[in-house]
C-alpha cells in the first residue's frame, strides 16, 4: 500500500523543526508511531476506494434487473397455475 500523503506531510515538517538539532531520532519514531497507527487503520486509497464504489454500482444494477426478471417469472409462473 502507498504510504498515506499526510504521513509524508507530518514527516516533512518534523524534519524541518529538528534538522538542527540532536533529536533526529524524534523523527524517527514519530514515524514509526504514525505509520503503525495508519497500518492498523486499514485505509484504502481513493483510487481503490474508487473503483469498489464502481463494481457496487454495477451490481445494484444487475441486483434490479434479477429482481425486475424473478418478478416477471413469478408473475407468469402465478399466470399459469390459475389456468
Amino acid at each position: 500500500m502507498n504510504k498515506p500523503k499526510i504521513l509524508d506531510e507530518i514527516s516533512n515538517r518534523l524534519s524541518e523543526l529538528v534538522a538542527a538539532s540532536p533529536a533526529k531520532d524524534i523523527e524517527k519514531n514519530a514515524r514509526a508511531l504514525l505509520t503503525g497507527a495508519f497500518a492498523r487503520l486499514d485505509l484504502v486509497t481513493r483510487e481503490e476506494f474508487d473503483v469498489q464504489a464502481e463494481v457496487l454500482s454495477r451490481a445494484r444494477v444487475q441486483l434490479a434487473a434479477l429482481e425486475a426478471r424473478i418478478k416477471e417469472l413469478e408473475t407468469e409462473a402465478a399466470k399459469r397455475q390459475a389456468n
